[in-house]
């Protein structure tokens, strides 16, 4: 298969903006502080920027043509998306933005970094290494890997925002001398061949145009005998794009969570094994049989809770917690304490949660497929 055309970089372009838009909220700390004081002009054109992949678009009327103009601008569709949704992200999921699943009585941040050392364990990370985390978000996986593992980490990153949280994060941690984050395009890095010992991903390379290309770059930066494992995001062998109420789940996903193109499980499998890799190990996590499902958190169903701790967390995404957090950014766009259509990108979020639900209930998709694969040694 040839590969995916790459979409040009301009990192001048990207910093000149960055600084436009977030300014030094980068250096707020979490909260809801870091969502004031941003540029409303900057913001709209991000925005639109973003929303005119999706507009008018809707899966009934959907083409092979729109996917693949989608395809052709990965990179800005994910950055602008990350522009609109991390502080979102940040205030209402954690530093984490990946699932995980839960054991009884599990706590959720406890859950996540569960979900996290897993990965790590089943990678064989250990504190001599120097490891690639693709797609790093604002560090939060990075940071607990390091300290799990003590391995020295490289988080890549195609959002300024993001890789400045993260390396104000981790220097709050003490954990700059293991961490270090850097902007660019997963998809051409600028790594020399063979530079790390191992890589993963967590939900984060379904961002890329083509799963063979992206599992190719990784190939290549990855030392020989190098171990890659990823929490790959895809459709299961159920979904059928036919299917009017299937594509709709599926466009709900990606539009909610500023993804290009999503692939089923078997050409994930295919494309590992075409990039080079030795697989071995794959499994849906989603299919192990949990007492509470991966998206329980999302389902704002308290038939979820195991503890009163639960409670905020189902109560935020029940109709009142949804509304009353609708309203509030209405209300903080009114008064200019926040930009226009930060209330539109939470309202995207929330269409993507009901479908991810809805994906997750009726097994059509799963947001942690494992893959375990090496790179020969020769």
């Amino acid at each position: 298969m040839a590969p995916h055309a790459l979409e040009p970089e301009d990192r001048q372009r990207d910093a000149d903006f960055n600084k436009a838009y977030h300014g030094t909220t980068a250096q707020k700390g979490s909260g809801w502080r870091s969502m004031f004081g941003k540029s409303g002009e900057a913001y709209q054109l991000a925005s639109d920027d973003y929303w005119r992949h999706w507009d008018e678009k809707a899966a009934a009327d959907e083409t092979p043509e729109v996917r693949a103009a989608r395809r052709e601008q990965y990179a800005s569709l994910t950055r602008q998306y990350y522009n609109l949704a991390t502080d979102l992200y940040e205030n209402g999921w954690g530093q984490s933005f990946h699932f995980c699943r839960f054991a009884y009585g599990e706590p959720f941040l406890q859950a996540i970094a569960r979900h996290e050392h897993y990965l790590a364990h089943q990678i064989g990370i250990r504190e001599d290494m120097r490891v690639l985390d693709v797609g790093c978000g604002v560090g939060g996986p990075a940071r607990e890997i390091a300290k799990f593992t003590g391995a020295k980490i490289v988080g890549l990153n195609n959002n300024d925002y993001q890789v400045d949280r993260a390396t104000q994060y981790a220097a709050k941690e003490g954990l700059s001398h293991l961490l270090s984050f850097v902007k660019g395009d997963f998809m051409q890095m600028e790594f020399p061949d063979n530079s790390f010992d191992a890589v993963y991903a967590i939900e984060a390379t379904v961002h890329a145009p083509s799963l063979e290309d992206i599992y190719r770059e990784i190939y290549r930066v990855l030392k020989p005998g190098g171990v890659f494992g990823v929490y790959e995001w895809l459709m299961k062998d159920q979904y059928d794009n036919d299917n009017p109420q299937h594509r709709a789940i599926r466009l709900g996903i990606e539009q909610g969570d500023g993804i290009s193109n999503m692939e089923k499980i078997a050409v994930a499998l295919e494309a590992m094994q075409a990039a080079g890799f030795v697989l071995e190990l794959h499994e849906d996590l989603s299919d192990r049989p949990d007492r509470r499902p991966w998206y329980w958190p999302l389902a704002g169903d308290f038939q979820y809770m195991d503890s009163v701790w639960d409670f905020p967390a189902v109560l935020r995404m029940t109709k009142i917690g949804r509304s009353s957090v609708h309203r509030v950014l209405g209300v903080c766009e009114r008064f200019g304490l926040i930009p226009r259509g930060t209330q539109k990108a939470a309202d995207s979020l929330a269409l993507a949660a009901d479908s991810l639900v809805a994906g997750g209930e009726q097994k059509l998709f799963t947001p942690m497929y494992l893959m375990v694969a090496r790179k020969p040694a020769v």
